[in-house]
């Protein structure tokens, strides 16, 4: 990546993809973030400019810029990257630490965040703007929908479903076939032996509707 990265989001995960792109060596122009306090102030050496939609410097993206995505509400990740495609011809980049194992027989989509030690098996399927915890496991034919997010530790076993914007609880096991559905959250800790319907959310081992 030769152009430098501006991320849209300085809180956890901005600072989870800053220290992606810092690990490969890549330049980090600058974090924009709508929290006032932030602006103004400096992560890892690299300033927080201004707001997320700063104009002058999102007018930076394409030639001479490229963008990340990196706010922590699923909502705002979707509109913001909708924005950039729709004003700005722009595409988030992946940030992919670069102690993360990411096979190159994989498929990713754009703006997914796979943070350190986490390992995505050849066969699996990553969908746009996911996040990926640390030492999370993506195993073999795992298909994970768009903007959805897995906490650290978290494991999609073989053939494993994941529907968009779904959230897997740090230290989660999604045994092997399960399918989990769109906007259904599983909590910290869980072990998921059955299939979770879209908007649910389930806890514990096994993982029960709450």
């Amino acid at each position: 990546m030769e152009n430098p990265i501006i991320i849209l989001g300085a809180q956890t995960v901005g600072t989870s993809a800053l220290d992606a792109f810092l690990s490969n060596d890549l330049v980090v122009y600058c974090l924009l973030d709508d929290d006032t306090k932030l602006q103004n102030t400096e992560l890892f050496d690299v300033p927080v400019m201004g707001s997320t939609d700063d104009k002058e410097l999102l007018k930076l993206l394409g030639k001479k810029c490229e963008v990340f995505v990196a706010t922590e509400d699923t909502a705002s990740r979707r509109s913001l990257t909708n924005m950039l495609h729709e004003e700005y011809q722009a595409v988030p980049v992946n940030a992919i630490h670069q102690r993360a194992s990411v096979s190159v027989h994989a498929w990713l989509g754009h703006g997914n965040l796979i943070s350190a030690n986490a390992v995505v098996v050849g066969t699996a399927k990553i969908g746009n703007g996911c996040l990926i915890g640390p030492n999370a496991v993506v195993d073999a034919r795992a298909d994970l929908g768009d903007y959805a997010q897995l906490g650290a530790g978290a494991i999609l076993n073989a053939d494993v479903t994941v529907g968009e914007q779904a959230f897997i609880g740090a230290g989660a096991i999604v045994v092997a076939g399960v399918k989990i559905g769109n906007k259904a959250r599983v909590g910290a800790g869980s072990v998921v032996v059955a299939d979770v319907p879209a908007n649910q959310t389930v806890f514990g081992n096994p993982a029960q509707k709450v």
